[in-house]
């Protein structure tokens, strides 16, 4: 039996990039990105999350405009292995006429009708609308607080999503 998939972004749910930029979260460390020229990327990330997302049964995947970059920089830090990743190619940041946002039909098309959950902080209900209307199986779009990031809670309805996709397949 096939596990559902995870699809994880990395800004906002395991970098709180809207919490207050004088105040790292509690639990969170700091690092440096340099994904392009210029001024590095202050990144705060948990190493307890890789861990946890780990243990919660899904097949992990990154859905996040770090792609391959996240194997490198967010991965080694929270504790994941080298994950897949979407490649959003020519879509990236493309806006939409009908409001889903830019990640939904990449997603929905890596899935290829597998069941999975998507942790982001920018869905809507278009996107879940589009997961509707075009993703045969079950679908979840999870919100996270940026301000946040993941926390208990979210990780509580994670582990309990995991049941009604698995008996859905």
């Amino acid at each position: 039996m096939t596990r559902p998939l995870l699809f994880l972004d990395v800004d906002g749910p395991l970098n709180p990039y809207a919490a207050k930029p004088e105040r790292r979260p509690e639990g969170y460390t700091t690092i440096r990105a340099s994904l392009r020229p210029g001024r590095p990327l202050r990144v705060w990330l948990n190493p307890s999350h890789g861990p946890a997302l780990l243990s919660l049964g899904y097949d992990l995947c990154w859905a996040t405009t770090w792609m391959a970059e996240a194997n490198r920089w967010i991965a080694p830090v929270v504790g994941l292995p080298e994950l897949p990743y979407v490649d959003f190619g020519a879509d990236l940041f493309a806006e939409r006429p009908d409001g889903v946002h830019w990640k939904m039909s990449a997603i929905v098309a890596y899935a290829a009708g597998r069941p999975f959950v998507w942790v982001d902080d920018e869905q809507s209900p278009a996107d879940t609308a589009y997961a509707a209307a075009h993703h045969p199986g079950p679908a979840l779009l999870h919100h996270v607080n940026p301000r946040l990031g993941l926390r208990e809670e979210d990780f509580t309805v994670l582990a309990n999503a995991l049941g009604g996709l698995v008996t859905r397949l």
